[in-house]
């Protein structure tokens, strides 16, 4: 397979540290780079429960990181749980945090901005057709219609 050998569990938390090294991650999303990689599952387990017990991983830790990151970038919240869904983030703990962040964040100023934003970097083009793509735009941002269309309005 490579230089070294696969198999080990040494190898298993070498690789698995230098995934952290880079960025926090989901316990799913750190056994499916090492199975990727190669280890068995029994190796990966070991390894998985090791690095959480402790606190290597933590997916609240993770999915609290996450949103706060998506949330720079001005995405919507269906979008976040979207993608804490896929890292394997409990939906307990999704709507836990999403349910805090609700309480000062308002994704309807922020879809106005960016509205207003991608509207005048839009206005040689023929005004329904700029309006659909914004309205497709924010819709790919993970923001709901019913959001999207008051905003437009």
């Amino acid at each position: 397979m490579g230089r070294i050998s696969k198999g080990t569990l040494q190898d298993a938390r070498d690789y698995a540290f230098l995934l952290l090294k880079f960025r926090l991650r989901s316990e799913k999303e750190l056994c499916e780079r090492l199975k990727k990689k190669g280890f068995e599952s029994g190796t990966i387990r070991e390894v998985a429960g090791s690095l959480k017990s402790k606190g290597f991983i933590d997916d609240r830790l993770f999915a609290k990181a996450w949103i706060k990151s998506r949330l720079g970038r001005s995405l919507g919240l269906r979008r976040i749980r979207q993608e804490l869904n896929l890292k394997g983030i409990d939906k307990e703990i999704t709507d836990t945090y999403l349910n805090e962040v609700k309480k000062v964040y308002s994704e309807q100023d922020v879809v106005k901005n960016i509205a207003q934003e991608r509207l005048e970097k839009l206005k040689g083009v023929e005004p329904r057709c700029a309006r659909r793509r914004v309205y497709a735009y924010l819709l790919r941002r993970g923001f709901s219609p019913e959001i999207v269309i008051d905003a437009l309005n």
